[in-house]
């Protein structure tokens, strides 16, 4: 009924978050071989585009008819249902049962630093994943609020265009992400780090244009053609980090990646897109020509992700050999 009580809800869903993500990635990471994380991560990546389009076009359509509290109900509720199928259905694997390196005790906080810190292309492949969700997500928090400000439709209008793109092409931006990577040419983790990075980069400009151009089916066109590349690297990415990582350090290494993601994503993005828009707005206050201008500048961040995914590849066969023992 307030912002303190707001504040701690959504406290509890950022633990939530942060303590089962990096679990989950453990336990894939020992399900599966190395040459195959990358396609099981991204197949568990498709939660992204699924909860994506649920929080744009359900939500927003369930917030304008009855209310924004009512839209936490309907995405909240299925969450405890979810939560009780895995506890009941998941199988802890033995740890490093799929490498030809394992450890037998478990590293300490400043082992795992230290390691991954001497991993170049871990260094890079976080960063470039962290840089990602800047750019991505930093661009589809303002997206709704930009159509309502600048095409002047309410909130469930506006959810309902960016709404079908998230579930159509992210699920299947993902799919194929997958068919991709389970391919005998993408063995080599190079070929999928150069991936990553040509698909960032080249969907970093219809992301320019989006928010560039006044005409609507043009921004439609640009959000069906940039926003699968927010997907693309999920899966990947997190998959690169398991296998540069030892066995018993993967949790911390994906515990790592999301504290960068989400600094970018949770806390730059909005603050500084939301101080830039009033920054340009001046005394008249914040308006769709001032949101604007602060989207285009977020916007070419992609062609940074885009830096460090290339830089990854000059290490990542020595690193990845060195963390599991094989390529």
């Amino acid at each position: 009924r307030g912002y303190s009580q707001l504040l701690l809800a959504r406290m509890g869903v950022g633990i939530g978050e942060a303590g089962g993500t990096p679990a989950c990635n453990a336990i894939i990471g020992d399900y599966f071989p190395a040459d195959r994380r990358p396609m099981a991560m991204t197949i568990f990546a498709l939660g992204a585009p699924i909860g994506a389009w649920l929080g744009a076009d359900m939500a927003g359509a369930v917030a304008h008819a009855y209310g924004w509290r009512a839209a936490f109900l309907v995405l909240g509720v299925p969450g405890v249902v979810l939560a009780l199928i895995v506890y009941f259905t998941v199988k802890e694997p033995k740890r490093g049962q799929l490498d030809a390196k394992s450890d037998a005790a478990a590293p300490t906080l400043k082992e795992s630093l230290k390691f991954i810190w001497s991993q170049k292309a871990a260094f890079h492949v976080i960063m470039g994943s962290g840089v990602s969700a800047l750019w991505g997500w930093g661009l589809m928090w303002f997206t709704p609020t930009f159509i309502q400000r600048t095409y002047h439709l309410d909130v469930g209008s506006a959810g309902a265009i960016v709404g079908p793109i998230h579930l159509v092409m992210g699920i299947s931006a993902s799919l194929l992400t997958a068919w991709l990577l389970a391919r005998p040419a993408f063995v080599d983790p190079r070929r999928i780090v150069y991936l990553l990075g040509a698909v960032t980069a080249v969907a970093t400009v219809p992301s320019i244009i989006a928010y560039y151009t006044h005409s609507l089916p043009l921004a439609t066109a640009m959000w069906w053609t940039f926003i699968p590349a927010i997907y693309f690297y999920i899966g990947p990415a997190f998959a690169l980090g398991q296998n540069l990582a030892p066995p018993r350090m993967r949790a911390m290494f994906t515990a790592i990646a999301l504290l960068v993601a989400n600094v970018f994503n949770l806390i730059v993005a909005p603050q500084v897109v939301g101080w830039m828009s009033d920054y340009f707005a001046g005394p008249r206050g914040a308006d769709a020509a001032s949101l604007r201008m602060a989207l285009l500048i977020l916007a070419p961040t992609g062609f940074w992700a885009a830096f460090h995914y290339f830089a990854a590849a000059r290490t990542i066969v020595a690193d990845q050999e060195r963390a599991v023992g094989h390529v």
